[in-house]
């Protein structure tokens, strides 16, 4: 397998955690989402998701076939993605931050339907789909909270 699509699966190895690998992935989607943020363009976040969800399905397909695992723990190049989902375009302070990542993970974990079916395309695609869909719940639960709460969700 190649160096670079066990790099890029793992989100720089943090994938490799021995406790909690899918939270640690949701907390680097998060990080990088802010850090792409920092660059003051909104155009940004959607160009990074949409070189993310290619590659990270690149990544996913040959580490499943290297690793012969269907979706190994190590694989949170999903999460990464899945957080990002949740957040995007979404103006939000610490507070909405964490309520965002608390709400993927919550969604990551129960899959909810489609999440589950989508989880069972093959390869990378199931590894990849599964968290987007989570992330999609995610955001729609976010942006009911940012028009229940706005200043909250800004904190």
């Amino acid at each position: 397998m190649s160096t670079l699509a066990r790099l890029i699966a793992t989100a720089g190895y943090c994938g490799n955690v021995p406790v909690a690998p899918g939270t640690v992935g949701s907390a680097v989607g998060l990080v990088l989402l802010v850090l792409v943020r920092s660059a003051g363009s909104p155009g940004l976040e959607a160009l990074t998701l949409a070189v993310l969800v290619p590659v990270g399905v690149w990544a996913a397909t040959a580490v499943e076939r290297e690793s012969r695992r269907t979706d190994p723990p190590a694989v949170v190049i999903d999460e990464v993605a899945g957080m990002m989902v949740t957040l995007l375009w979404l103006p939000v302070g610490w507070v909405g931050g964490l309520a965002g990542f608390l709400a993927f993970r919550l969604f990551d974990i129960v899959k909810p339907y489609p999440a589950a079916a989508a989880e069972r395309l093959p390869g990378g695609w199931g590894v990849m789909a599964d968290d987007l869909v989570a992330g999609a719940y995610a955001a729609l639960t976010m942006r009911v909270l940012a028009w229940m709460a706005p200043a909250a969700m800004l904190s």
